[in-house]
């Protein structure tokens, strides 16, 4: 590649990562602005941020961002770092089951379901299959399509129907259940008004993940996310039939807001009242002389080029439509203000709703809306206006002022399109709601009046009716994008999948813990960078300070390409850019080693630095392609802070490979322009391990017989010790607890056995005032009763603590089903990194010893990793929890063993093919490919375990026992990768040479010439 386009490559990624990050530099100075305005005051902070969200707040010359759209684009931070709520959801699929079989009486139907039910506990199954194989299990007679062949399902499920039909049926149902469910969280959830919040399918399950960033009313969250989705049709009132009520209400509450002497002061759940004199200039564009606001003939459109700028009297005496503007356009022939037909009253910015909804909710203004009418907002603004609201009046005229009909009555909806190739909704009604359907439409057309869709008392669509609908089947049409129909549809079905959706599994991170995490975090990145760069110039002179040079763009170009992909920064993740600090100067070893060799054969400076990129860049490759995949089933097999770990881990290879090859070949070219001296080493490092000439070959028994002992005691230790294993593997709740002052574990244990009635475990965490409490007590329970059962007895047991006050700091909820599901796909990963790993040095290197000797060598990593947490779990003064984070940690061990593996590989290979390499003994080539990498494998793992060191210490209690699997696992990885590896393909092989002779060589061209 020319010097010039790396230059170029290397100024548009620059430019880019500098575009991604400084999203995240703009917010968090309008951040740190509200921080300073609010004083302490977090009601204020949030309200000042809530004022300005749809202003702009950058300005690149060809683009404009507002608050809202910056935020969207930040390197946000997660849970662990910010505090907030992560829960993960399950939807209830034999609940649905039952319920489109019309909840059969059948003893067979529901033993079987039960069955069902108990064994998807243990097994990755899924839930439909295990029902379906103990249905037939049970002998019945009745075919399982009998239990379907409702009305309902007349049209898919017949009494004929196979049981692959009634499958594939109920694997459809289900999916829909599950997007249905994930569009009503999703809705649910935008309401709650959490900043930058995460919800994600789990691909495979009918689970779905949520994260709450800075959510502190867990409460407030179980109940809005487990509610059950309430679909309803209401009859609407025209815009005309609502205006005076409107100017009414306008009218009172600028009295009475007088009368206050607080023209802006609303009830304290406002969220911009208190930052009303600060943000007049935005009201007064929002607030114009009655409809004076509005444009358009045939929808509402929000427009601020009509706005008329008035005083603070204006706002006084219209309090209500300094926010709201009314549906109203000017005629374009008479200039008359006429108000928009529609059920639509109204629009509001996004962050006036909550000012509004105050207003509505006064005792004085609640006393004169009518009991038949509820104003409900739109689920998203409309018209593609970002920052605009829909408010529609709808008419509660059904029993109890309810709906008209309800959701129950659907028994399908699609997405589609029309003639014209428009996006519509296709909706199909039962008898009966096709019966209601009739009567309700035909009394809409005559005024073509609409009918308001709503879902949780959020309006998703209201389409006007032209003509009576007499079979239940309707089209709904309006200016919809293919999205839009796709989330209506998902929403119609809210009615005829009804099935509910249950809290699995929960932690809650409180604000305190979080700022310990992100402190912890900060220092052990700096002082990780710090001891790198300070050995690299140390060992390598000034190859050192391009090194370095290298790595600096390095943790600029993963944090710009971490922001660019919208990634969630996690401890763990903190972890990997620190941990990616020690591994992004492997290649910058691997290269000047190899210049280091070339140097020595007395070549000259410029023929070494182009030898040494060339001749390292195999190794580099290899090394980093294996850890990489190893980093890829991380992010698809974990979840939550794991995938934040992974993805940092491959996105630092793929940044490291960039800098290491590059960034520091750039460097090198200019100190050659420059005639600039290039040294490699100073006069302590130059000959360290130059020379070596270890024999590995021979003394490799005695490396067996102490690997074998090492083995034998570490399957020992699992056999008979065990594991303690943490809460995601085996389900439970676990709480992490500070007390003012130091607390004795078994006083606190001791306590908790005697309330619990179970045994519970209690650990030191970090500190002696800090506990890790873990209870199984109510663990097949995940309802909100169990929850503060639980909350409610350990509170009990901390309280006998006298004189000792104490906060939960965080706490984790893992049901038996997640916890069984995560186990096995840790057990899946660990087998699958194997496999893939052998996999690719078989294709790499054409030789299946060369695999079995990795195998050997990873396998042989994995079982003492293991039996050390056995062995010092309880001895060493911090958790040994086998759970999640082991996990990554020892797929990531295996990955730097194969890493350090590889290099000798690539040389062994390198050997192998000179003219006369078959003429050595195999012992000897083997030896000396070990030999002459011994300096690399030595610095590289130096470089690592100096980085882990620092994470161990400076890295916080969080990840202290990720940061010593690691550690202590790249020490023994390379010892097997000097001492196993490679002496294992000696063995393999018979001591047989690995190399092809001139004959064989000259056998195998013959064959590729002869036809």
């Amino acid at each position: 590649m020319s010097k010039g386009l790396i230059k170029f490559l290397v100024i548009v990624v620059s430019l880019a990562c500098l575009y991604s990050l400084s999203f995240t530099f703009v917010t968090r100075k309008v951040e740190k602005d509200a921080a300073e305005y609010a004083n302490g005051d977090m009601a204020k902070e949030k309200a000042y941020l809530d004022s300005i969200a749809g202003e702009e707040v950058y300005n690149l010359g060809i683009a404009k961002f507002t608050y809202r759209e910056a935020k969207a684009n930040e390197l946000a931070l997660g849970l662990d770092l910010k505090g907030g709520m992560n829960v993960t959801m399950e939807i209830s699929l034999n609940e649905l089951i039952t319920n489109l079989a019309n909840k059969p009486k059948d003893a067979n139907f529901n033993k079987a379901l039960e069955t069902a039910v108990a064994k998807s506990k243990t097994t990755n199954t899924s839930l439909i299959d295990l029902f379906l194989n103990e249905y037939k299990a049970t002998g019945a007679s009745a075919p399982i399509a009998s239990f379907f062949a409702t009305k309902d399902n007349a049209n898919v499920i017949t009494g004929a129907s196979s049981e692959n039909d009634v499958r594939t049926w109920l694997k459809r149902e289900a999916d829909n259940a599950i997007q249905n469910s994930y569009k009503v969280l999703r809705t649910r959830i935008d309401k709650f008004g959490v900043a930058s919040p995460n919800i994600q399918i789990q691909q495979g399950t009918n689970r779905i993940l949520i994260e709450l960033p800075g959510v502190n009313d867990e409460e407030r969250v179980r109940k809005l996310l487990q509610g059950s989705a309430k679909l309803e049709f209401y009859e609407t009132y025209n815009n005309a039939q609502i205006f005076s009520l409107l100017e009414n209400i306008n009218t009172t509450l600028a009295t009475t807001l007088k009368s206050n002497k607080a023209v802006a002061n609303v009830p304290s759940d406002s969220t911009t009242a208190t930052v009303a004199a600060d943000t007049t200039k935005k009201e007064e564009n929002l607030l114009a002389k009655l409809g004076a606001n509005k444009a358009g003939s045939d929808s509402a459109k929000t427009t601020d080029s009509a706005a008329v700028k008035v005083d603070q009297a204006a706002l006084a005496n219209n309090p209500l439509f300094a926010v709201l503007s009314p549906s109203i356009y000017s005629d374009p022939n008479t200039g008359q203000q006429q108000l928009i037909p529609g059920a639509v009253v109204g629009h509001a910015n996004l962050k006036d709703t909550a000012k509004i909804n105050a207003y509505l909710a006064r005792p004085e203004i609640k006393s004169i809306i009518p009991g038949n009418l509820k104003l409900l907002w739109a689920v998203k603004p409309e018209n593609n206006n970002k920052d605009f609201l829909s408010l529609y009046a709808i008419k509660a005229t059904g029993a109890e002022n309810g709906p008209v009909m309800t959701g129950d009555v659907i028994t399908d909806a699609t997405d589609g399109f029309d003639q014209q190739n428009t996006p519509i909704v296709s909706m199909q009604m039962n008898a009966s709601g096709a019966q209601q359907w009739r009567r309700i439409t035909a009394q809409a057309a005559q005024n073509r009046d609409a009918i308001a869709i709503v879902l949780d008392n959020v309006v998703y669509s209201a389409p006007g009716v032209n003509e009576e609908i007499p079979n239940g089947n309707s089209q709904i049409s309006g200016n919809f994008t293919i999205e839009d129909t796709k989330d209506l549809a998902n929403v119609l079905k809210a009615g005829r999948l009804p099935t509910t959706a249950k809290i699995v599994e929960e932690a809650i991170v409180g604000p305190s813990l979080g700022q310990v995490a992100i402190d912890s975090g900060v220092n052990s990145a700096v002082i990780g960078i710090i001891v790198v760069m300070a050995f690299m110039i140390a060992y390598y002179n000034r190859a050192g300070i391009a090194a370095n040079i290298a790595v600096i763009f390095n943790v600029f170009f993963l944090m710009g390409v971490l922001a660019s992909l919208n990634a969630v920064l996690t401890l763990p993740g903190i972890a990997g850019i620190v941990l990616t600090m020690g591994t992004a100067v492997d290649a910058n070893v691997l290269i000047y080693e190899r210049m280091r060799e070339e140097q020595a054969m007395g070549k000259s400076i410029r023929q070494v630095v182009a030898d040494g990129y060339k001749h390292a860049m195999p190794s580099i490759l290899d090394s980093q392609i294996t850890t990489f995949l190893v980093g890829l089933i991380l992010f698809f097999t974990g979840s939550g802070p794991i995938q934040g770990f992974a993805t940092t881990l491959m996105i630092g290879i793929i940044t490291s490979l960039f800098t290491a090859i590059f960034i520091t070949r750039l460097i090198f070219e200019y100190m050659l322009e420059k005639d600039i001296k290039i040294t490699l080493s100073f006069p302590w490092s130059n000959h360290t391990l130059k020379n070596a000439n270890f024999q590995f070959i021979k003394k490799r028994k005695v490396a067996y017989i102490a690997s074998l002992i090492a083995v034998v005691i570490s399957i020992g230790a699992i056999l008979t010790k065990g594991f303690s294993y943490g809460v995601d593997f085996q389900g439970g709740r676990t709480y992490t607890v500070r007390f003012d002052n130091g607390v004795n574990a078994e006083e606190v244990r001791n306590n908790l056995d005697n309330i619990f009635g179970t045994t519970t475990e209690v650990k030191t965490f970090g500190n002696e005032n800090q506990l890790r409490v873990t209870t199984s007590y109510q663990i097949e329970e995940t309802s909100d009763a169990a929850d503060q059962e639980v909350l409610s007895k350990l509170n009990e047991g901390l309280s006998k603590v006298q004189g000792n006050k104490y906060e939960i700091l965080s706490q984790q909820k893992v049901g038996p089903t997640i916890a069984s599901d995560i186990r096995d796909r840790a057990i899946y990963a660990a087998i699958l990194s194997i496999i893939v790993i052998a996999a690719y040095i078989l294709i790499r290197f054409h030789k299946w010893q060369y695999s079995a000797g990795a195998a050997i060598a990873t396998i042989h990593d994995a079982i003492i990793l293991m039996g050390l947490f056995s062995i010092l779990d309880g001895i060493v003064p911090f958790s040994l929890d086998i759970d999640q984070h082991f996990v990554a940690a020892i797929l990531t061990v295996l990955g730097y063993s194969v890493n350090d593996t590889v290099v000798v590989f690539d040389r062994l290979r390198e050997y192998l093919k000179k003219p006369n390499a078959h003429q050595e003994e195999m012992g000897t080539t083997i030896n000396k490919a070990i030999n002459s990498t011994l300096s690399r494998t030595v610095i590289t793992s130096l470089t690592v375990i100096f980085v882990l060191a620092v994470l161990f210490v400076f890295g916080g209690e969080v990840i202290r026992g990720f940061s010593f699997a690691i550690l202590v696992g790249i020490v023994v990885a390379t010892y097997s990768s000097i001492f196993l590896a490679a002496p294992a393909i000696y063995d393999l092989s018979a001591g047989k040479h690995l190399a092809d002779s001139a004959e064989d060589k000259a056998k195998k061209a013959a064959k590729v010439v002869t036809p």
